[in-house]
C-alpha cells in the first residue's frame, strides 16, 4: 500500500501545489464553516474545486448536472470551467443552503450558466431529455438514492462523458458487512458501478473516497 498518512502537514502541501482557491471560492468556503456548523462537513472537500474544474476543461463538458449542490462550492467550481455557453443544472432540495450558493455565483458572473432546480433530485432527472447529451454529472447527494441516479443519469450521458460520484468509501465504513442506511447505500452503488459494462470506472482515494465513470462508445 503506497498511500501516507495524510497529516495536517500533508494536507497542507497538496493544496499549496493545486490550483488555489479564486477569492470567491475562498469566500464560499469559509462563510459555510462559519454559518452552517457541523452542516459544513457537507461541503465537497477543497481539493475537489480544482479537480472538478480541471475535468469540465478536460473533456470539454458543455452540459453538466450536479446532484447535491449545498452552499454551492463545487457548482461554482464547473461553471467557471464551463464555456460561456455551458449550462450547469444543480439539482437540490434547499432554498437556505443554495443561497448561499447563488450569492456567490453572481458575485463571480456565472449565475447565468448555473440553472438551480429545487425538488426531489429524481423528479429532475426523470424530466430530463432522454437523448444523450450530458457531458458531466458531479454526485454528491443522499447516498440511499446513488443507485437510482445512476440508473437515470447513465442513459442521459453522452459517450466518453464522466459521473463523478463522491463519498465512495464513506468514510471507511464501507467495509463494514452489516451495514444500513447510507453505508448500504454506497456499498451497492460501488457495486453496480463496478457491474456495469456501460462505462469504465476507478474509484479513487481522494477526500472521502472519489468515483469516475466514463460511459463507453
Amino acid at each position: 500500500m503506497k498511500n501516507p498518512t495524510l497529516t495536517p502537514e500533508l494536507y497542507a502541501y497538496m493544496l499549496k501545489h493545486n490550483p488555489p482557491l479564486d477569492p470567491v471560492q475562498r469566500e464560499l468556503v469559509e462563510v459555510t464553516h462559519a454559518r452552517l456548523g457541523e452542516d459544513a462537513t457537507m461541503q465537497s472537500a477543497e481539493e475537489q474545486g480544482p479537480l472538478l474544474a480541471f475535468l469540465v476543461r478536460l473533456i470539454g463538458a458543455r452540459r453538466i448536472v450536479e446532484v447535491g449542490t449545498f452552499t454551492g462550492f463545487s457548482a461554482l467550481s464547473m461553471a467557471q470551467a464551463l464555456p460561456a455557453d455551458g449550462e450547469l443544472i444543480a439539482c437540490d432540495i434547499s432554498e437556505e443552503w443554495t443561497a448561499y450558493g447563488r450569492q456567490a455565483w453572481a458575485k463571480a458572473g456565472v449565475d447565468d450558466r448555473i440553472d438551480l432546480r429545487i425538488g426531489p433530485a429524481l423528479e429532475t432527472l426523470r424530466a430530463l431529455p432522454a437523448d444523450p447529451v450530458v457531458d458531466l454529472v458531479y454526485l454528491d447527494a443522499d447516498k440511499e438514492n446513488y443507485v437510482n441516479y445512476w440508473e437515470e443519469l447513465v442513459p442521459r450521458m453522452r459517450p466518453g462523458g464522466m459521473i463523478v460520484a463522491d463519498n465512495t468509501l464513506f468514510h471507511g465504513r464501507v467495509l463494514d458487512p452489516a451495514a444500513t442506511g447510507a453505508t448500504a447505500g454506497i456499498q451497492a452503488f460501488n457495486e453496480r458501478v463496478h457491474a456495469d459494462d456501460r462505462v469504465e470506472a476507478v474509484l479513487l482515494t481522494v477526500a472521502d473516497g472519489l468515483t469516475l465513470a466514463r460511459k463507453r462508445p
